[in-house]
């Protein structure tokens, strides 16, 4: 009785998929149409990612300003920080992250900042006192449960 079932159940299948093939067909370019928007759809991350690091190449050959870009991932979340040097000797931390940051926290010793992310993954920390830094980041990871990313400590 069960494989008549399944015969039938196909058969009746296989008769709706025709009849909507011939009433609403695919579109012959969906496929390419869809790739193309999955290549370009992180494409102001990449670009704003290419910016941070040329922008530091550039200043280390440019000037004498003291800079350093650090790159920390865990396989599924990345987040660039580039630290530089201001003229008081205080620390500017631009960052980007690539995931959706709910909370971004910089902890150095007891003090600790907080920001958010911009729309692009972008953050910043200013008048930040040089010594080992830590951040910590909770972000929405993509099946929509919330995480916690940690970076090892780094100097500023």
């Amino acid at each position: 009785m069960q494989t008549e079932d399944f015969a039938a159940d196909a058969a009746l299948f296989a008769r709706m998929r025709a009849m909507w093939q011939d009433v609403d067909p695919v579109p012959a370019d969906l496929v390419d149409r869809m790739v193309a928007t999955v290549a370009v759809e992180d494409l102001s991350r990449e670009y704003a990612l290419l910016t941070l690091v040329e922008a530091s190449q550039l200043a280390a050959v440019r000037g004498e300003a003291d800079t350093a870009t650090l790159q920390f991932s865990d396989g599924t979340t990345s987040v660039l920080v580039h630290v530089t040097v201001a003229e008081d000797g205080s620390r500017r931390i631009d960052g980007w992250v690539d995931a959706a940051a709910l909370a971004i926290r910089l902890r150095q010793g007891e003090r600790e900042w907080s920001t958010e992310a911009g729309e692009h993954g972008r953050f910043a920390f200013e008048n930040v006192p040089p010594g080992v830094c830590r951040l910590r980041l909770v972000v929405r990871a993509a099946d929509d449960e919330l995480r916690e990313f940690q970076t090892p400590q780094f100097e500023v």
